[in-house]
């Protein structure tokens, strides 16, 4: 008997472990991938109160270095944890958590250093805003806490969003072709996941999206805990 016939079924415990970690404390247990992967999402979280402090003070020579950091971490714990299949659900949490802050950072950011521009199209952020405070409280009532479906779309609404803030702090004009894409886009993610909230009747992360949900609602009758 091969020794990869030792290996391979305990790689796959170890990935089914992994998929089970739910708090900080379990990450001991977790996978090294897991582990490394789980504190590169964290710091989007760490760093949103630092980012708060340099827009008070003012520092946003550093703010928008800083905000580049936090998106590329979005961009980076995504890829390993496909190259690695290192999912979690403490992981899925701490990723949606640290992307609303990173895009609460900015928009804070926005609102201190580029007032007028915000005052001047303040209904393109209110209209995404609104839906995702409706999104939220759907999914708390819904849930007990905040949904972490990682669709698709919310994945290209985030690229879209992360280039906008960021041209925002690094160029003297905006580019409104990119902030009107951003704000369309933006408003149609949060619409598929206020809907989604109704459809799924329980916590579940990496949905790909509203037409697989409503497929796989499909195949499976009157069965609303979708698996997808």
């Amino acid at each position: 008997m091969t020794s990869s016939h030792y290996i391979i079924p305990y790689i796959e415990q170890q990935m089914q472990d992994d998929k089970k970690i739910t708090r900080l404390s379990d990450l001991r247990h977790a996978s090294r991938a897991v582990q490394w992967i789980t504190v590169i999402t964290l710091y989007r979280t760490v760093a949103f109160p630092v980012l708060l402090i340099l827009i008070f003070t003012d520092r946003f020579d550093i703010f928008k270095w800083m905000l580049i950091v936090s998106f590329l971490t979005d961009a980076v714990d995504g890829i390993l944890a496909r190259k690695f299949n290192a999912n979690s659900v403490l992981g899925a949490k701490l990723d949606s958590i640290g992307d609303d802050l990173t895009i609460l950072a900015g928009v804070i950011g926005l609102a201190v250093a580029k007032t007028e521009f915000l005052k001047e199209h303040w209904i393109i952020f209110a209209i995404p805003l609104s839906l995702f405070f409706i999104q939220v409280l759907a999914a708390f009532i819904r849930y007990g806490k905040m949904s972490s479906y990682h669709t698709y779309l919310a994945k290209i609404a985030a690229i879209f969003q992360g280039f906008f803030m960021c041209s925002m702090f690094l160029l003297e004009q905006p580019i409104y072709w990119l902030f009107y894409t951003t704000g369309f886009i933006t408003t149609l993610e949060l619409i598929e996941e206020i809907i989604m909230v109704f459809l799924v009747r329980e916590w579940k992360t990496n949905i790909h999206g509203l037409y697989w949900v409503l497929k796989e609602k499909n195949k499976n009758g009157r069965d609303a805990n979708v698996k997808v």
